[in-house]
């Protein structure tokens, strides 16, 4: 916020997202002033301010902001007594020609806040105790905010690192009809929004579906979002490597280069002996491979985690590996049984209408009847906590 922003709230006697402290001395209540900030009732959706070193009035005092001032108050923050832990930012700024400690608190994503176990709250200029009423707003906040981990905005990106051309080429006719592209007259930027390619902000900011999407270079905002193929000449890592690719950009393309690459190692072998016409056998069907690869893509995390999907090609097998354990109903128990539950439900959707998606919930089954049918062993799934590596093996 600018000096001036930050002048006439320190001004504004009436705001309820201001709090003014002649000092630090009493912590409570400063404590309970960033809590009720955090929860944000009126739904502000902007930083409240907190200023230490004035009065009543809003003219600052003249009280020497120090360190150890600051780090006092940023304490409070980390110190245990307030949870879950706020977001906020602790500075010296010269107000009114004299220095003044500001804390600006954000909003919460994740409200209620509370304090030593009560939920407070601001109504009007004055702070008081959330009532069981306001605690049931606050919590249906929370649920309308806590949006899937695949269409949280990613503030760090400019609108720039998406690619108008792929969204309008690529993505916008696989998923409207024609006739209604025709007569589509909303600019790209509603467009964008009503995919959830955009977040509307403040400020308007790519949202991780978009990056994933229709990026220009998506690893630069998620550094784990690429495919990594190494063709093994052996059976174990140790062994010579053949060919090294790393997949990186949009979706499209992405999923594309993957395509290429599955149908160029699939070898096929031809039996001439075996009856009246030539046999066709790969040693791995296509489909099957390309189903486990494209659950890899949709279903690894891509928070907490800088690490790509893998896909290892041994001489006797297929190892691909994605980052993220299970997910919501699915279990370590379950998995592989039908169960099914989706972390990046936003992306399944841009998957199918791409037509990387025939069915939900259908990959696994369709992976087995595909080896099944061409006479491979069936996969073999090893789930942990935070990984899952399907093993696929050549036929005899």
């Amino acid at each position: 916020m600018t000096d001036q922003e930050l002048e006439a709230l320190l001004s504004d006697l009436e705001s309820d997202r201001v709090e003014r402290k002649s000092s630090v001395s009493d912590g409570e209540k400063i404590r309970q002033a960033i809590c009720a900030f955090a929860n944000d009732l009126p739904d502000h959706r902007k930083p409240g301010a907190l200023f230490v070193g004035v009065d009543d009035a809003g003219n600052p005092t003249g009280l020497p902001i120090d360190d150890q001032l600051l780090l006092t108050l940023a304490s409070m923050r980390s110190d245990g007594n307030i949870l879950p832990l706020p977001s906020l930012i602790v500075e010296k700024r010269r107000l009114k020609g004299r220095d003044v400690a500001v804390v600006l608190v954000h909003p919460a994503d994740a409200p209620p806040v509370r304090f030593k176990g009560t939920v407070w709250i601001r109504v009007g200029p004055r702070r008081g105790v959330a009532s069981p009423d306001d605690e049931r707003r606050l919590s249906e906040k929370r649920r309308f905010r806590d949006v899937p981990a695949d269409i949280r905005p990613v503030a760090s990106a400019p609108m720039s690192a998406l690619d108008d051309l792929v969204f309008r080429r690529v993505y916008l006719p696989a998923s409207v009809s024609a006739e209604v592209l025709e007569q589509n007259q909303r600019s790209v930027e509603h467009q964008l929004l009503a995919a959830r390619f955009m977040h509307p902000g403040p400020p308007a900011c790519p949202t991780v579906l978009g990056l994933l999407t229709v990026g220009r270079d998506p690893t630069e905002w998620i550094p784990g979002d690429y495919v990594q193929f190494v063709r093994i000449d052996g059976v174990a890592l140790t062994a010579p490597v053949l060919s090294s690719h790393e997949l990186r950009g949009p979706l499209p393309d992405v999923m594309k280069g993957l395509d290429e690459l599955l149908r160029i190692n699939i070898q096929t072998r031809v039996d001439f002996t075996s009856g009246p016409v030539e046999i066709r056998k790969p040693d791995y069907p296509l489909v099957a491979v390309q189903q486990i690869v494209r659950n890899a893509v949709l279903h690894r995390s891509y928070e907490n985690t800088n690490a790509p999907v893998r896909l290892y090609w041994f001489k006797d097998r297929i190892e691909v590996q994605n980052p993220g354990g299970p997910f919501g109903q699915v279990t370590r128990a379950n998995f592989g049984r039908g169960v099914c539950d989706y972390r990046n439900p936003n992306l399944a959707a841009v998957m199918k209408e791409l037509g990387y998606v025939q069915r939900f919930g259908m990959g696994i089954a369709i992976a087995r009847d595909e080896m099944a049918r061409n006479g491979n062993p069936p996969p073999e799934f090893h789930v942990e906590d935070t990984h899952v590596a399907v093993i696929l093996r050549g036929c005899a």
